[in-house]
């Protein structure tokens, strides 16, 4: 099993003139520690699970570019777009330059976005679900379109987009992956069997069932259940002295045994790159070892 670090908090000890320091420590200890992918959340606004909206927050594909810089193995990735931050053609090239500039480690982290009181504040479009979800279908075909170097017009419900064109082609093989994130059941898992690569779910008491429902999808279009990487959002505390290391192990390996392939999850203090070295030294091997 494959571990991926989230980086959803950025109100850091010494703020904003010395977060680019930190982040790039964070960064570099969990590529380093055998981390295989890395995150950030793609909001403006802090969201109140984490603290106060008015904490310090970060462009999800600027911060990634500059993660980019600071690791060699781990994956990129938002955890994830809402899909009316930005037009797709953008999107696309967003990511593929992502892809690019850090040697084919980039994946299209997408959802349908849920936060209005950050989409009014700011300015950013928000229309009802059933349109973001319209939208979300529509940016996935897109996104895949441009990803294959497929040039073809587009001319959707919501988009229309009259050539394309996408050069650079990503690095990343077979092709750019796409995650799409979130466990509703009639849309969202429909569109992960429909078009993703990954899925990313909640652990929580439904997750078999949200499993089944998926699989039940794939039945329905034609598509190999065992395609699909499952991903799943997962605690990262160790403690204040580590003694949760054994819980965290065990944890991940019953998400394992039902059939999660990446455990992905932030971890408390992470401005604490000490911590990095228990995960290198216990953790990463064990979950390796599953």
């Amino acid at each position: 099993m494959k571990l991926g670090l989230h980086i959803s908090n950025f109100t850091w000890p010494e703020g904003a003139p010395r977060l680019g320091p930190v982040l790039a420590d964070i960064a570099s200890s969990a590529d380093e520690a055998g981390f295989e992918r890395i995150s950030v959340t793609d909001h403006l606004w802090q969201i109140g699970v984490i603290g106060p909206r008015e904490w310090d927050m970060l462009e999800a594909y600027t911060a990634l570019g500059f993660v980019a810089a600071h690791t060699k193995n781990a994956k990129l990735l938002t955890l994830v777009t809402g899909v009316v931050y930005r037009d797709p053609g953008l999107l696309a090239k967003a990511v593929t330059t992502l892809d690019v500039l850090s040697g084919g480690r980039a994946i299209l982290g997408i959802g349908a976005a849920w936060n209005e009181e950050e989409s009014r504040g700011l300015g950013l479009l928000f229309p009802p679900t059933k349109e973001r979800f319209e939208r979300l279908e529509e940016a996935l075909r897109i996104c895949k379109q441009m990803f294959a170097g497929d040039e073809t017009a587009f001319h959707g419900t919501h988009y229309k987009l009259d050539r394309l064109l996408n050069n650079p082609q990503p690095l990343a093989r077979p092709h750019l992956p796409i995650l799409v994130g979130g466990g509703g059941e009639k849309k969202t898992l429909r569109l992960v069997a429909q078009y993703a690569d990954a899925c990313n779910l909640f652990p929580g008491p439904e997750v078999q069932h949200k499993l089944d429902v998926l699989k039940r999808h794939c039945d329905d279009v034609g598509r190999d259940y065992d395609e699909i990487q499952k991903t799943v959002l997962y605690n990262f505390d160790l403690g204040e002295k580590n003694e949760r290391v054994g819980e965290i192990i065990e944890g991940l390996r019953r998400l394992h045994g039902m059939g999660f392939e990446v455990g992905h999850g932030g971890l408390r203090n992470a401005w604490d790159t000490k911590q990095f070295e228990v995960f290198a030294s216990e953790i990463v091997p064990a979950a390796e070892g599953f």
